[in-house]
This record gives structure tokens, C-alpha cells and sequence, in this order.
């Protein structure tokens, strides 16, 4: 009986997962592999590997792609570092870390949607106004630049800003719990000894946090490969013909958008997904691991 009593207590979660996260993940890919797949009549002609094919040369997808991608480089290690610096910052005035915490955690908790619309208001250009962002450029002496129907690069620089503006809030407030953990000896020991400021860090703060450092990284990844509601915030929903759609934006318009109703290619599309993620987040892990051994 003590034997079983703890898998009884494990089985409402343990049906749980298998329900919402085992169950459709077989059935995505057995989805992904039936050719010609009809959700009205539920009949397809065959099994193969079809679906792959045509996701990978669909140039929404190639598109789609080469955004996501593009925006984890982009954003992941720009938005840890800048996080890093202000949680150094706050660290560094502890009468007034509370306060400002508080601040820069706001756009966290607001809507993805409303600060989307913020955005807007700062790059897009109208009938009356060219932004507030065109405003400060032709202040300095630059030409206006359309953010958000203009060049490829214009509008990537919008989603990226947007998107480092999103997770920075997260990112601060797990830096400064981590940076607050660090004991206050070693920093009293190395001062002692007459150990440089970038010695400190380099020899102590980072080796302290970097459990942390790579817990954000690796989520990061993570959620910039799932991105889709930034760029819906930023773009509207018709994504493909702003050029700037994503992998899950893909996967959703293959489902309910302008060409869906093909969930063979859109399972495809998500296992391609979850392999690229899955496969990201090992080396991320072995990294760690790795740099782990050697500390």
C-alpha cells in the first residue's frame, strides 16, 4: 500500500499532462504524417512525409523562419544583457532598488496588445503625424523612415525593440533576486585584497548567477521561437503580407488564417518547431553543464 500511495497521489497530475500535453503531441504527429489530409470528412490518401516537404519549401515558411530566427539572435543576448546591467544598477542603490523594480516590472503585467499599440503610436506614420520616433530623427537631422509599411530591416528593428521592451521586466527581476542571493562576504574578501571592479564581477558575480543567467537564456529561446502576438500587436494579423511573420504565426494561419484549414502542414510545421526548440535548448544545457564542470 505505501508503494502505491504515492503514484496515487501523482496520478491526477500525471492525467492531466497526458491529456493536454502527451495526448495531442502524438496526434500532431500523426497528423504530420498523413498526406492530403480532409478535417471536414476526417480521410486522407496517405502516410509519408509530404507535409514536410512542402512546409520547407513554402516561402511563407523560409520567411517565417528567417524572421523567428533573426529575432532569437537578435533579442535573446541583447535583452540578458541589458537586464544584467540594470539589475548591477539596482543593486547598487538599495534604498531605492524597491522603487525602481517596481518601475521597470509595469510593463510586464501590462497588455501585450495595448503596449503594441503604444508602439505604434511612437513608429507608425499617418495622414497627420510621421511618429514620435520620425519627429526625434528629423530633429537630428535624419530623414523619416516608415517603421512600420516601409524596408524589411525598418520593420525588424520595431519588432525586436518591442519585443527586448517586452522581456526586459522578467529578466531584471530575476537578475536582482540573484544578485541579491550572492553572499556579501566574497565581495568584502575581494575588496580586501584590492580585487579590480570587473575582477569582482568577472571572478564572482558572474560564476554566482550564472544558474540564472542560463535559465534565461535557454527560456528565452524558448519563448522568441514561440513569438507570434508581438508581431500581431505590432503588424495586425495579416502577417505574411507585411512580411514578418513567424514560425507559430505560420502554424496558426495554416490552422485559421487566410489559407487555413491544413492541419497536416501545420503539425508539420509545429514538429519542425518543437525539433529546432528541443534541439537549441540541449546545447544550451550542455553549455551549462559544461561550464558547470569547469567552475
Amino acid at each position: 500500500m505505501r508503494k502505491i500511495k504515492p503514484w496515487l497521489y501523482l496520478l491526477p497530475a500525471m492525467l492531466f499532462l497526458g491529456f493536454f500535453m502527451v495526448y495531442p503531441l502524438i496526434d500532431v504527429f500523426i497528423y504530420s504524417f498523413e498526406e492530403g489530409y480532409n478535417s471536414a470528412s476526417q480521410t486522407f490518401r496517405g502516410v509519408g512525409l509530404y507535409n514536410y516537404m512542402y512546409v520547407l519549401r513554402d516561402p511563407y515558411f523560409i520567411q517565417a523562419l528567417k524572421n523567428t530566427f533573426i529575432l532569437v539572435i537578435i533579442t535573446v543576448p541583447l535583452s540578458t544583457g541589458i537586464a544584467l546591467l540594470i539589475a548591477l544598477g539596482l543593486n547598487s542603490i538599495p534604498k531605492l532598488k524597491d522603487l525602481f523594480q517596481t518601475i521597470f516590472f509595469l510593463p510586464y503585467v501590462t497588455n501585450t496588445l495595448a503596449v503594441g499599440l503604444v508602439f505604434m503610436i511612437l513608429f507608425k506614420k499617418t495622414a497627420y503625424s510621421d511618429g514620435l520616433i520620425n519627429m526625434l530623427i528629423t530633429a537630428c537631422g535624419g530623414n523619416v523612415i516608415d517603421f512600420m509599411d516601409g524596408p524589411y530591416w525598418a520593420k525588424m528593428f520595431v519588432l525586436c525593440f518591442y519585443t527586448v521592451w517586452i522581456v526586459l521586466p522578467f529578466k531584471i527581476l530575476i537578475l536582482t533576486s540573484a544578485l541579491a542571493s550572492v553572499d556579501e562576504n566574497l565581495y568584502k574578501a575581494a575588496k580586501i585584497d584590492g580585487t579590480s571592479r570587473l575582477r569582482i564581477f568577472t571572478r564572482i558575480t558572474i560564476p554566482m548567477i550564472s544558474p540564472m543567467i542560463f535559465y534565461l537564456i535557454i527560456t528565452g529561446f524558448i519563448g522568441a521561437f514561440k513569438a507570434y502576438s508581438d508581431a500581431v500587436a505590432l503588424f495586425g494579423t495579416d502577417l505574411n503580407a507585411a512580411g514578418m511573420n513567424t514560425i507559430v504565426g505560420y502554424i496558426y494561419d495554416m490552422l485559421y488564417g487566410n489559407g487555413g484549414g491544413y492541419p497536416s502542414y501545420a503539425s508539420a510545421a509545429a514538429l519542425i518547431l518543437f525539433a529546432i526548440v528541443l534541439t537549441i535548448t540541449c546545447i544550451n544545457l550542455t553549455i551549462s553543464n559544461r561550464g558547470k564542470g569547469n567552475a
